[in-house]
């Protein structure tokens, strides 16, 4: 996520949204001349700005394979698509000559991210924990439940602190949707005031959990889907879909990216207090500083066992992270041989 200047027809869109219904006024927070000379005039089309895995996979499953001469409106540049088919190819979507494969054709069905949707199938194939997976990836696809407003933070990180989990933001969530479930529907307004969770995006998540619970129920009609409980398994299922956003704990204090070494905070509003050596993230936040959000607890090989060729040392720079891992794929090795 980075914070950038929107355009100057932006800018004319949302200014007419004052006085559109009623008699209102628009203050803009920038000068004139900011507005005429920092401001493009218009708006980049998101697919110049977006990851295009999800649009890649579609295309692949609509049999379009030659995607560098596809007529789009607005053509991405080669690398942003050899990103997205490389993408691909490490979540198991598509294989060595960029074929879908039979879990590629089962993400494309899904109407959510690719990494999203590994998340998905495998909490529902490898790891058994299909209605953990289904509710964390409708938490992850909707507004944040979490509100901290300006004048109560004290008593809203304490109300959160109820939920904590000690593997990280994703069980903590999941722990305070739980207990939004359990509560009676006319009860779940008051709980969402005391709890200081969002009544509207609770709402969303369970609306958008019932159609994700629809779309699995089909791909898999003899499984049952039920809480499982076990913490392991629910977050190998997190690592099967973001182990391309993993962070290792340096000496210094803070984390760095695998395979890019990009120095990283966890962002404040964690639930992680004791930091783990190995995490897994959602967001990459740009602000004053680099903070990786909505982070995971996980274990290297976990994160070895789900893609060992992205995982592939070679490729990645000297850096404490690269060290740990050598260990730990040496540990592996003399195990499979043993």
């Amino acid at each position: 996520l980075l914070v950038s200047p929107i355009s100057r027809a932006s800018a004319k869109q949302l200014a007419g949204r004052a006085g559109r219904t009623r008699p209102g006024k628009c203050f803009r927070l920038y000068t004139e001349q900011s507005f005429q000379k920092d401001l493009v005039e218009q708006s980049y089309p998101e697919i110049l700005r977006t990851n295009l895995g999800a649009v890649v996979l579609t295309l692949k499953r609509l049999g379009i394979d030659d995607l560098v001469h596809f007529d789009f409106i607005d053509a991405p540049a080669p690398e942003a698509l050899m990103r997205a088919l490389e993408l691909l190819h490490f979540l198991g979507a598509l294989d060595d000559e960029g074929e879908l494969t039979d879990l590629g054709r089962r993400m494309a069905d899904l109407p959510v991210d690719p990494q999203l949707a590994r998340v998905l199938l495998a909490g529902c194939t490898q790891f058994k924990c299909p209605l953990e997976a289904i509710t964390i990836v409708a938490l992850l696809s909707s507004p944040p439940i979490f509100l901290r407003p300006a004048d109560q933070k004290k008593a809203a990180d304490a109300a959160k602190s109820a939920f904590y989990h000690v593997d990280g933001d994703h069980l903590t969530m999941l722990a305070a949707f739980q207990r939004f479930e359990e509560t009676a529907p006319e009860e779940r307004d008051q709980f969402c005031w005391d709890a200081f969770l969002n009544p509207r995006a609770c709402k969303s998540v369970a609306d958008v959990k019932n159609q994700l619970l629809r779309l699995m129920q089909k791909q898999f009609p003899d499984l049952k889907f039920e809480y499982c409980g076990d913490s392991i398994s629910i977050r190998k299922a997190i690592v099967a879909g973001f182990f391309m956003q993993a962070a290792h704990l340096e000496r210094g204090g803070h984390y760095t990216t695998v395979r890019d070494n990009q120095p990283v905070r966890l962002h404040p509003s964690t639930c992680i207090s004791m930091p783990p050596d190995w995490v897994v993230y959602n967001e990459f936040l740009l602000t004053t500083q680099h903070y990786i959000r909505t982070v995971c607890n996980v274990r290297p090989e976990w994160l070895i066992e789900q893609s060992p060729s992205y995982f592939d040392l070679t490729r990645f720079p000297q850096c404490e992270a690269k060290r740990a891992l050598e260990q730990v794929k040496a540990k592996l090795e003399l195990k499979s041989k043993t």
